[in-house]
């Protein structure tokens, strides 16, 4: 699977990664040998670059992730976590009392998620990050969805993660989010490496074109792309269908069936379609798939490798689908 460097860093990725939410049992349980199973089937497909944070599964996505990769020779594969959110321990009667899931997680309540973009709280979380993963450095970190936090991130947050860098403790930085504004600043106010932008840069969501991508590729900052389905309508499109992890609205759902009937009229499915449209752009060093099967890992680097001819991107837009 080709590598690409991510940004100026030395740091390469696979043009296809590992999202880890699903092995933190996102919305629903895993079990931890199809945890293990999934990651060990990327490894076979070729995979090198795994993604993962502590808010996944309240650490367990890193705990799992760090079970497989730290057997494996350590120069072979590149990690990337996340910092903004710690994990304080709840006391034991709290954690009892509550019910459903975490944040969008099914594990028990052990720990409360608190933000915290301030210098020594990205440093403890990349120190607890190390002990979960079990690893001795970690190849790239995002601050993760600072929304809400900007000032702090930018502030306290960002100077962390560039004196962590200069340390060695970590390759590469940048900032990961569901929006293009803020990341679009931390490349031009900032010396990040690269950035991971989620949803944003899709056959059905072109915002990443109006600034972010021309930024990036006017600075030589890479960027990662993950959501590439839009929490599954573009895996899936049909009634139910969900957008954004909602319901999609009917002319959504309208627009991608009718990219599916394009891409099916080439023989090439919309899964496919979907995953290469990203990576036409110069500045899109990989796209990253949540997987929480190995069938679902050896389907998305099956339509990876499926070849998209330039004719379907010349009839979505003949169509003013793209």
């Amino acid at each position: 699977m080709r590598r690409i460097r991510l940004g100026r860093s030395a740091v390469e990725i696979t043009e296809l990664s590992f999202g880890a939410a699903a092995i933190g049992n996102l919305f629903t349980e895993v079990d931890p040998e199809q945890a293990a199973a999934a990651v060990d089937a990327a490894w076979d497909e070729g995979v090198r670059y795994f993604d993962t944070a502590p808010h996944y599964g309240l650490g367990l996505s890193e705990r799992r992730l760090g079970e497989v990769l730290r057997h494996r020779p350590r120069d072979t594969y590149a990690v990337s976590t996340k910092a903004g959110r710690l994990l304080d321990p709840l006391p034991p009667a709290e954690a009892a009392s509550r019910q459903g899931l975490s944040d969008g997680f099914a594990v028990p309540h052990t720990h409360r998620r608190r933000w915290d973009f301030s210098g020594d709280g990205i440093r403890r979380s990349i120190e607890e990050s190390l002990g979960r993963l079990g690893l001795d450095r970690i190849d790239v970190v995002y601050l993760h969805d600072p929304d809400d936090h900007g000032e702090a991130a930018f502030r306290e947050g960002y100077p962390a993660l560039e004196k962590l860098r200069a340390e060695g403790v970590v390759g590469a930085i940048g900032a990961g989010m569901n929006q293009t504004a803020m990341l679009t600043r931390f490349l031009r106010e900032t010396d990040v490496d690269a950035v991971l932008c989620a949803g944003r840069f899709t056959l059905l969501d072109h915002s990443a074109l109006e600034a972010l991508l021309p930024e990036a590729t006017a600075r030589g900052r890479g960027v990662v792309v993950g959501g590439v389905f839009n929490s599954g309508l573009l895996a899936d499109p049909r009634p139910g269908a969900t957008y954004d992890y909602a319901a999609a609205p009917a002319p959504l759902l309208d627009r991608a069936l009718r990219m599916r009937a394009v891409a099916g009229r080439h023989g090439v499915p919309l899964r496919a379609a979907a995953l290469h449209y990203p990576l036409r752009h110069p500045a899109v060093a990989g796209v990253l798939v949540g997987t929480r099967s190995p069938d679902e890992v050896r389907d998305a680097a099956a339509q990876l490798r499926t070849t998209v001819p330039d004719a379907l991107w010349d009839d979505l837009r003949a169509e003013g689908l793209l």
